[in-house]
């Protein structure tokens, strides 16, 4: 039993001090803020440093998959999967080098709050934003449910303590901190997020070493038992598809995921973005790749078949960290794999209630001259955080059997509705409203479908088919319907309307 406490006792203190932060957070918000609740609940009234910003973008891709799952398949496949997840590196500089700068510049022109008020501007189209809002809010509670799923049974399997146990320590806590913080607390607990998380794997990698025997004798052991690891295609298990599939997944195509574009707006200036750039691609590069690695160390802690860790790549690290490590460093690292979670959470939930609250609710009543006050928007926007929240955490209790699936299927999701709608809307005077809701709207229905049926081409994942489909829509679409008016575009593209005037006469 003590040594349970010694595994829970780091995470409980880690717990209580993200609530104190966003209390704190919380208070001095109120008393500096003056752009009003919505910029501040949403955005932290675009503030945001260099260091705050490249942490949070940071904590918000990586997920509880990026300690548990990712290495699992690592101890499983080998180095080819560290190799894979080399393609992680670009993911921050992506969004926030290819959309930061133009998207905080037009968001700021329109003072936009939200990445949907951005998508409702440049494509004037009512429908276009009530089908991102819909896809966002459904997307996001499947994601939230696997990350309170993967957090509580690591915790579980850790610290001895039962999986409701770590489901009402921690899903209840970054529902509390977040209803309390918003954007700015969220952000900077974000930041504490990924300092513990590089803290974690710190340690773990320094445990797994010393279990193992020492870097050499761990890698004599794959030599001479499983020589296929250290291939880039592990004998067959690591086929170029599954390249392919995970470059576009994980890389390319992260530069569609609205939890990290919203980030583009958030920031305070040029030079604040251009840090997070350079910190940001750094930390990702070394937490994602630094993760994968220890997972393909872990063979020299677990090095018996999969089969005898319970069949599931799910359970490696879980396991890893117990034969490792002391209960109170177990405790310590596992903060790593939780702060991953609830930082995703964190993000996905305030992103989620900007999307019901701010782009549906409140653009609705503004559509009928309807005023709504600071104060209802404020009660309105934490009841409605709290509330989802709750929900997601109820879902958590019995989850579905295929919820690592379930995120997967997610992340892709959002990654097919939104990419092209944020690429070519911010890069391509052509896009207009048909072209990104059929674009929308195809690609969307044609991943799930694909996915529903396990469809592929060339064994690559069905984002390829999503991707294409909405690409072609963007395009059809776009050039068969009304061009976007000067006045949009110019915002998007500067001169565009002085040229249009200079032409007519």
């Amino acid at each position: 039993m003590n040594n349970h406490i010694f595994g829970l006792l780091p995470v409980f203190l880690f717990m209580l001090l993200m609530l104190l932060v966003s209390l704190y957070v919380r208070n001095q918000s109120a008393k500096k803020s003056s752009g009003g609740f919505i910029r501040e609940y949403f955005i932290g009234s675009r503030s945001l440093g260099g260091f705050v910003l490249a942490m949070t973008t940071v904590a918000t891709y990586s997920s509880v998959s990026s300690f548990v799952g990712g290495p699992g398949q690592a101890w499983s496949v080998g180095f080819g999967w560290v190799y894979m997840s080399v393609v992680q590196v670009t993911a921050l500089f992506l969004v926030l080098g290819i959309l930061g700068k133009k998207m905080a510049m037009a968001a700021r022109k329109i003072d936009a709050v939200t990445v949907i008020d951005v998508i409702r501007h440049r494509y004037q189209s009512n429908a276009l934003a009530n089908l991102s809002a819909i896809i966002i809010v459904l997307f996001f509670s499947a994601t939230m449910v696997a990350q309170f799923v993967g957090g509580a049974k690591l915790f579980e399997a850790v610290t001895g303590y039962s999986y409701m146990t770590g489901l009402v320590l921690f899903g209840l806590v970054v529902v509390v901190y977040t209803t309390i913080g918003g954007f700015r607390g969220v952000a900077i607990t974000d930041a504490l997020c990924a300092i513990a998380m590089l803290i974690g794997m710190f340690i773990l990698l320094v445990g797994i070493l010393k279990a193992g025997g020492g870097y050499d004798a761990i890698m004599t052991h794959i030599a001479q038992n499983k020589p296929e690891m250290l291939t880039p295609l592990s004998g067959g298990n690591m086929p170029v598809s599954l390249y392919i599939s995970q470059w576009m997944l994980v890389g390319i195509f992260t530069v569609g995921l609205p939890q990290s574009v919203v980030r583009c707006v958030s920031y305070k200036d040029t030079k604040s973005l251009h840090r997070a750039i350079i910190i940001g691609t750094i930390v990702i590069g070394a937490m994602n790749i630094g993760m994968n690695f220890i997972g393909v160390l872990a063979q020299g802690v677990l090095p018996k078949d999969l089969a005898s860790y319970g069949g599931s790549v799910d359970n490696i690290m879980p396991l890893a960290i117990v034969a490792s490590l002391k209960p109170l460093l177990a405790g310590l690292t596992i903060i790593g794999p939780v702060a991953a979670s609830i930082s995703t959470v964190s993000s996905l939930l305030l992103t989620a209630t900007s999307s019901i609250v701010k782009d549906i609710y409140m653009y609705h009543k503004q559509e009928k001259k309807e005023e709504v006050s600071e104060k209802k928007t404020s009660f309105l926007s934490q009841i409605c955080t709290l509330v989802l929240g709750i929900l997601i955490f109820f879902i958590s209790i019995s989850p579905p059997d295929v919820i690592w699936k379930i995120n997967m299927f997610a992340f892709g999701g959002l990654e097919t509705a939104f990419f092209w709608i944020f690429v070519l809307g911010m890069f391509w005077k052509k896009a207009n409203k048909r072209g990104a809701f059929w674009a929308m709207a195809a690609g969307t229905l044609s991943y799930c479908v694909t996915m529903g049926l396990g469809f592929t081409i060339g064994g690559i994942h069905q984002i390829l088919i999503g991707i294409m489909v909405s690409l072609l829509c963007m395009i059809i679409g776009s050039l068969t319907g009304e061009k976007e008016t000067g006045d949009v575009l110019d915002v998007y593209f500067p001169g565009v309307k002085t040229r249009a005037e200079k032409k007519k006469k």
